[in-house]
């Protein structure tokens, strides 16, 4: 299992556009996901459930992966959230 907190730095947070993002790179993965925030932990392979964590700009997450590309999977999402899912 790999745990990695990030930061949601975009300027409107984790909404539907940067949800959709998580999913479809996490689909491309075996291992499962899950988000949590605060004391919601959601899968991270369900956009509906992601929408849940409220995750405005400035939110902590943590990004746990489990399963025979954890790391992989882990890096992946971190980097989405590094690159603000795209906003300049």
């Amino acid at each position: 299992m790999v745990k990695k907190v990030v930061e949601v730095q975009n300027s409107i947070g984790l909404h539907v556009r940067p949800a959709h993002l998580i999913v479809k790179e996490a689909m491309k993965y075996r291992s499962k996901l899950r988000l949590a925030k605060d004391n919601i932990e959601v899968d991270g392979k369900s956009m509906m459930e992601l929408l849940m964590l409220e995750a405005g700009k400035g939110s902590k997450i943590t990004i746990i992966a489990d399963g025979v590309d954890e790391n992989e999977l882990a890096t992946s999402i971190e980097k989405l959230f590094l690159d603000k899912f795209g906003e300049e």
